[in-house]
């Protein structure tokens, strides 16, 4: 994925925290890590878009890979989704952001932990 002007901001502990990634351009698609450690785990997960222009879609990925939920931004609106993702057994989220002719945008992500698997 090609982004200008991108600035990330990360507060990631492993029960709760958020990423934030704003940008003045992008275009492209890829996947993208977050590590939380101590293991499979069950997250909430909010995940917050907003973009002036083109397209931005952001999906969150279960431990096998399928999505758990996406929310599809829209030029001039503040577009949220939550729902429920499960982490890998190396306690990894994962997601994929796709963009087409994004402008001035922002995605976050914003997690807590539900349950850790025994």
């Amino acid at each position: 994925m090609l982004v200008s002007g991108e600035r990330t901001s990360i507060d990631v502990r492993p029960d709760a925290g958020n990423v934030t990634h704003t940008f003045l351009g992008a275009e492209g698609s890829e996947v993208s890590t977050i590590s939380l450690g101590d293991g499979e785990a069950l997250l909430r997960v909010i995940a917050i878009l907003e973009l002036q222009q083109g397209e931005i879609r952001l999906e969150l990925l279960n431990a096998g890979g399928s999505v758990a939920f996406a929310v599809q931004g829209r030029p001039g609106d503040q577009v949220s989704r939550s729902g429920m993702v499960r982490l890998d057994e190396n306690g990894v989220l994962r997601y994929r952001v796709t963009a087409r002719g994004a402008r001035d945008g922002s995605y976050q992500i914003l997690y807590q932990r539900v349950q850790k698997n025994q």
